[in-house]
């Protein structure tokens, strides 16, 4: 069966496309199935992942009906992607069923055997598709910047994880908050650090090892249609990345065990 990891966090500019992209590649350059599906309406992580997402079927469509799971999936560079665009931001409007919180799940479930992880970019909203995006995953991955805004957006988390584990996914594991752009030499970064594990403690998790650092290196990937590991697999954040890979494969490890 899949491993399903999705990656979100309310407050945008957290960097969940980069690391969706980063963490889907890392575990692909170490010889796992990956797919790596895009449930944000701005339709960023297929970009990223070298696809052209205006010429092929995406998540909205599937959900609708129109096209089926295997027409949707696309093979990129790394993995197979499943892309998204503008139409999926009707979704709190358009899907209204008594199952719709549970459509990516049912989807997904046909592949389930096929992939050894589902990586799945959420958007910087708790609305119906990031409940859908909770309730598919057995993990999740809560990227933050050293920003207050940005706790303030991983504390509000907290209500949903709760709904829908007392509902659709009891078995909802936190893997861990991830600190972005950290630099350790600043007063914020280590006060923010100090309040994620508080806030980390309160969802049962902790907060990563791993911290990413900033380079301008993240930015230029994507209009290459790269993946940072390839693209400046040098850079601090790339060796960043290719660290919390292994600390994702380790973690999860401990909790199969």
């Amino acid at each position: 069966m899949s491993t399903v990891i999705a990656i979100t966090n309310q407050k945008g500019g957290v960097g969940k496309t980069t690391t969706s992209c980063s963490l889907a590649c890392g575990l692909a350059m170490n010889h796992k199935r990956v797919l790596a599906v895009d449930l944000d309406p701005q339709g960023n992580l297929g970009f990223s992942l070298g696809l052209e997402i205006e010429s092929c079927a995406t998540i909205y469509e599937v959900f609708k009906g129109t096209a089926t799971l295997q027409e949707a999936i696309r093979s990129s560079k790394y993995c197979d992607v499943i892309s998204s665009n503008i139409l999926l931001s009707s979704a709190e409007l358009e899907f209204t069923g008594k199952q719709r919180e549970c459509m990516l799940k049912n989807i997904l479930s046909t592949v389930a055997g096929y992939y050894d992880y589902i990586i799945i970019d959420t958007p910087p909203a708790l609305n119906i598709l990031t409940v859908n995006a909770y309730a598919a995953a057995n993990f999740l991955i809560i990227p933050m910047v050293p920003e207050i805004l940005s706790l303030l957006g991983v504390s509000q988390i907290k209500d949903t994880i709760n709904t829908v584990r007392s509902s659709v996914n009891p078995d909802l594991v936190v893997l861990g908050i991830l600190l972005n752009k950290y630099n350790a030499r600043t007063l914020l970064s280590r006060e923010v650090k100090e309040m994620a594990q508080n806030i980390a403690a309160q969802i049962g998790t902790t907060v990563f090892n791993t911290h990413i650092r900033s380079s301008v290196s993240v930015a230029e990937a994507p209009a290459q249609g790269e993946s940072l590991l390839d693209y400046a697999p040098r850079s601090n954040p790339a060796i960043d990345y290719k660290a919390l890979v292994a600390e994702v494969l380790e973690r999860i490890k401990l909790r199969k065990i």
